[in-house]
């Protein structure tokens, strides 16, 4: 068998992707990104509605707590009927497989209908907290630059579910950064903790710095033991 051919990145590429001569747009990216899923998630979690506009958070549609986590992470009582932890992830499914009938479909593919009618009937529970909690995580570890690689990922696998339903809006830009993102993943985080963390984890490829020194310590040679003199 022939051995493999291996193609060098063009030299643009690597400066961009490769390089931290450009972190600092993937910082800017990184930034607005977290920042959309940080305020998408917090809502869904803890209910209140936040803003990048500081000087407004002493306003009361601005506290960090209240109601629009009903119905995502949590039960509620509204009008007298009550509304299960997960019921909007329920709605969206349902939504969306009523929208996969007819001559042109919103939902193309009979697998994913599948999916969310398993969602809309027995799953709606447990997928609404995790997607709450899933959403903050995602814009947390992209804020600090921590696993931003596999956060964007996570993020973009996200934004694919809710394309797949037949939902556009912000997901089409959101999935490009995460694909640039993970693109860059040597140098996302530079201006984060990937910076601190990322040499010393290293990756399945390459171990490093706290693997490289446990490696050593096992291949080190023991030493024999000295007598102390009688």
């Amino acid at each position: 068998m022939a051995d493999p051919v291996y193609f060098d990145e063009p030299p643009f590429a690597k400066r961009l992707f490769a390089a931290t001569t450009f972190a600092w747009l993937w910082l800017i990216l990184r930034l607005y990104l977290g920042w959309e899923w940080f305020v998408s998630g917090w809502g869904k979690t803890f209910g209140g509605q936040i803003t990048w506009e500081f000087w407004r958070w002493g306003e009361s549609q601005y506290s960090l707590t209240g109601t629009a986590n009903c119905g995502w992470i949590r039960s509620c009582v509204v009008d007298g009927h009550t509304v299960p932890r997960g019921a909007a992830v329920k709605g969206f499914a349902a939504a969306a497989v009523e929208s996969s009938k007819g001559p042109h479909p919103d939902v193309a593919y009979s697998w994913y209908v599948h999916f969310l009618t398993w969602i809309r009937d027995s799953s709606y529970g447990w997928i609404g907290p995790l997607v709450s909690i899933g959403e903050l995580l995602i814009g947390i570890l992209l804020i600090i630059g921590l696993f931003t690689a596999i956060a964007a990922f996570a993020g973009a696998v996200l934004n694919f579910s809710y394309v797949f339903a037949g939902t556009a809006g912000v997901n089409p830009l959101f999935i490009i950064i995460s694909l640039f993102l993970i693109m860059a993943w040597r140098v996302a985080g530079w201006y984060g903790l990937d910076r601190i963390v990322l040499p010393k984890l290293g990756t399945p490829w390459q171990p490093g710095t706290i693997f490289r020194r446990k490696q050593l310590s096992a291949e080190a040679p023991s030493q024999p033991a000295v007598e102390a003199p009688s």
